[in-house]
C-alpha cells in the first residue's frame, strides 16, 4: 500500500529533517528521518480531519435535536387543544343526559 504525500509535505518534512541533520549523517539517514516525519504529519493530518468529521457530526446532531425539541414544543401545544376540545363534547353529551333525566323525573 503507497501513501499519497503531498509535495508540500515532502517538502516540510524534508526541510525539518536537514535542519535536524547532525554531523556525519548521511543522506540516506536523512531521508529515512525525512520519510518518518512525511509518516508522522500524514497521521497527523488524517487524526485532524477526523476530528474535524466528529465535531461536525456532533454539531449536525445538537441542530437536529433542537429542531425536534422545537417542534416537540409546538406539538405539545397543539395536543393541549385537542384534549380541551375533546373533552367539550363529553361535557356536553353529560350535561344534556342530566337535563333529560331531570325533565323525565320532574314531569
Amino acid at each position: 500500500m503507497t501513501n499519497k504525500v503531498s509535495k508540500e509535505t515532502q517538502e516540510q518534512a524534508l526541510k525539518v529533517a536537514t535542519g535536524r541533520q547532525k554531523k556525519g549523517q548521511s543522506k540516506e539517514q536523512t531521508k529515512l528521518i525525512a520519510q518518518g516525519i512525511e509518516k508522522g504529519i500524514s497521521e497527523y493530518k488524517k487524526l485532524q480531519s477526523k476530528k474535524s468529521r466528529e465535531r461536525d457530526k456532533d454539531r449536525k446532531q445538537q441542530i437536529k435535536q433542537k429542531q425536534r425539541s422545537a417542534q416537540e414544543l409546538s406539538g405539545l401545544g397543539e395536543s393541549t387543544e385537542v384534549k380541551k376540545s375533546n373533552k367539550l363534547p363529553w361535557l356536553l353529551l353529560g350535561l344534556s343526559w342530566l337535563g333529560f333525566i331531570s325533565y323525565l323525573l320532574l314531569s
